[in-house]
């Protein structure tokens, strides 16, 4: 099992979100503090200048005369003071708080006074950490008021997590890397805040080669190459978070589903399709309505009753199980759909194809019997592999047991059925030899769930897909079989999507890729280019033997010069351009020129062709 031992970093960059503070403190002294937490690879903190009326629970007011905005040229000059800062050995220490100091305390800070009446209400502790010269007499008492009129003493709303003091950072492997705007509370009925990002990491050279990572990261991102590639687009007359595929994005998701399909046709699924939306009884039925309802659309009130829009897709594939009587020799039986799906999101956690509100699923469903259900998900496990190693050449991956929270509100009360779905899937796990770890707190409200962890070439980690073992269908439901004795027996239920959501999982693919996709996924696989107009009639010949030999391909005609589409053809990212011209037309051959190659001389249609069916994914191999 792979193991995430804490690291002292973390302390650093706990440490560092607390000195960021302080030195906005000293430009801003009239700022209103949120939170400052670490998160990978760094930290955040988020603040309130001037006055915000959009909220109605947090009155800010400032006396911040300043017209300067805390804005990304400043950021260097904050950098500068955190620098000396720890260059003062600052020391960090913690003491628990009564509510009534901490509210004192923090008498002038609205965000903080807001989490402590949350912090109380869950009867949870409250602690704070002042950070200070170290003391040089034991009379001298660190003060605590809040916030301090020197920079170098300063107190926060905070549990702990930090290094004893400043001289255990390393000042040259730190940077504040960019501001974003940030809802109080995720809440855009709240004031949005300033949040500063920064990173940190133990010697100038992690930090360096963070940056050169970061910098690439940004050429690749999906939502810049999304729109020059000309994959998808967004328009607010449709929405917030729900995406347009062009023509090119079409393209690429019909040759992934249609692979995808052809997999899983070999590995024994059978496709299904359902609708869009279905009556409130449904959900009632699976359990979303009290666990899910806030992440789903409003429901729509008919004559019949209440309709929602499909959140998910497994209470409908139950309804199919449902509809004749099973048999113990009918099962295991996959059922698969890529079904479209609609989750209100939060505006504010939008993020081009990664997080949007409708979006097409990978699904699946299996049912099977209780002595088959290691071996299934042995079967989903190696499909996943499959799809990882051999299809997108990705190694770097791992799987994460989630299992429920210690505050189990969320979670269905059967602690006998959740230890023995948890240790089936963990027995699979193990048998698979692939790495994993467990978290707590990331179950479905049904049943422990395994999220497959990948890195993409930049190295971000993400989570592509989710198979989860469902013990509840059988009896919300009433998914049963008829054993060999004859009696109904409850079937357990696989929920699984190797791909996930094709809309998360196209962003990973844009910028593992940077837009350079495989041939197989390519919206154009290659371009003939005829030199003139002379040239035309042979290039619409060759277009459409290409072209009923299925491939996708353009003919662009000589309306602009050569040098020039060739480069356009190049920045699209084309694999192949074929030129042809008098030579080639008397040869009755193609030039080819390959993406990241060049040019591959000219060669009669058939050897390309060859070239494009050697390009194909591998063939898949349905299990043992």
């Amino acid at each position: 099992m792979k193991s995430q031992p804490p690291s002292k970093i973390d302390a650093v960059r706990h440490s560092l979100a607390h000195l960021l503070a302080m030195a906005v403190l000293k430009k801003f002294p009239d700022a209103k503090l949120g939170i400052g937490p670490t998160i990978e690879n760094g930290f955040y903190y988020d603040f309130l200048l001037g006055q915000n009326k959009k909220s109605k629970e947090l009155r800010v007011k400032s006396k911040d005369k300043s017209e300067e905005k805390l804005t990304e040229e400043i950021l260097p000059e904050i950098e500068k003071e955190m620098r000396r800062l720890i260059s003062e050995t600052l020391v960090f220490s913690g003491e628990k708080v009564t509510p009534q100091k901490a509210r004192a305390l923090f008498k002038s800070q609205p965000f903080k006074l807001d989490l402590i009446k949350e912090f109380v209400a869950a009867k949870k502790p409250l602690s704070v950490y002042h950070t200070t010269h170290e003391m040089r007499e034991s009379k001298r008492k660190p003060t605590t008021h809040y916030p301090l009129p020197t920079t170098h003493s300063f107190t926060d709303l905070c549990k702990g997590g930090h290094i004893r003091n400043t001289a255990e950072i390393n000042p040259e492997a730190f940077k504040l890397t960019h501001v974003a705007g940030a809802y109080w509370r995720g809440d855009e009925k709240n004031p949005m805040l300033t949040r500063i990002y920064g990173v940190a990491f133990d010697t100038k050279d992690e930090l360096d080669r963070y940056l050169l990572q970061q910098e690439e990261a940004r050429k690749r991102d999906h939502r810049v190459l999304g729109e020059r590639l000309k994959i998808f687009t967004f328009a607010p007359e449709v929405g917030p978070g729900l995406p347009l595929w062009l023509p090119n994005g079409t393209a690429l998701r019909d040759a992934l589903e249609q692979y995808a399909k052809d997999v899983e046709r070999r590995w024994g699924y059978r496709r299904v399709a359902t609708p869009h939306i279905a009556k409130e009884d449904l959900y009632r039925m699976s359990g979303h309505i009290p666990y899910y309802a806030e992440s789903m659309y409003p429901p729509m009130a008919l004559d019949d009753g209440n309709y929602y829009l499909k959140a998910m897709n497994c209470p409908h594939t139950h309804m199919i199980y449902r509809a004749e009587p099973r048999s113990w020799r009918d099962l295991p039986l996959r059922l698969a759909e890529y079904g479209t799906v609609y989750r209100y999101e939060r505006s504010g956690t939008l993020a081009g194809l990664l997080r949007v509100r409708g979006f097409t699923q990978n699904d699946a469903h299996i049912y099977c019997r209780e002595d088959q259900v290691e071996e299934e998900f042995m079967s989903v496990m190696r499909l996943h592999e499959f799809w990882y190693k051999d299809v997108f050449g990705i190694t770097d991956f791992y799987m994460r047991l989630s299992l429920p929270a210690k505050d189990k509100k969320k979670y269905a009360d059967v602690p006998a059925g959740w230890k023995k779905a948890a240790d089936l899937i963990r027995r699979a796990m193990e048998k698979s030899g692939l790495p994993y770890v467990e978290a707590e707190g990331e179950a479905a409200f049904y049943g422990p769930k395994i999220d497959f962890q990948i890195k993409s070439a930049i190295g971000r980690e993400e989570t592509c897909s989710t198979n989860q073992l469902d013990f509840l269908a059988s009896e919300r439901f009433g998914l049963v079989y008829k054993d060999k004795d004859g009696k109904d027996k409850p079937v357990y239920v696989i929920h699984r999507a190797p791909l996930g959501a094709h809309e998360r999982f196209i962003a990973f693919l844009i910028e593992h890729y940077a837009g350079a996709f495989p041939v197989w996924l390519a919206p154009v696989q290659a371009v003939i280019l005829p030199i003139g107009e002379a040239h035309r009639a042979y290039a619409t010949s060759v277009y459409d033997a290409l072209f009923s030999a299925g491939l996708r391909i353009e003919l662009r005609a000589a309306d602009e010069t050569l040098g020039k589409r060739i480069r356009t053809a190049e920045t699209e990212k084309i694999p192949y351009i074929l030129i042809v011209g008098d030579k080639e037309i008397e040869g009755r051959t193609v030039s080819v020129r390959e993406r990241g190659k060049g040019d591959l001389g000219a060669m009669p249609l058939a050897a390309f062709q060859e070239i494009i069916a050697q390009s194909a994914p591998p063939r898949p191999k349905p299990p043992a």
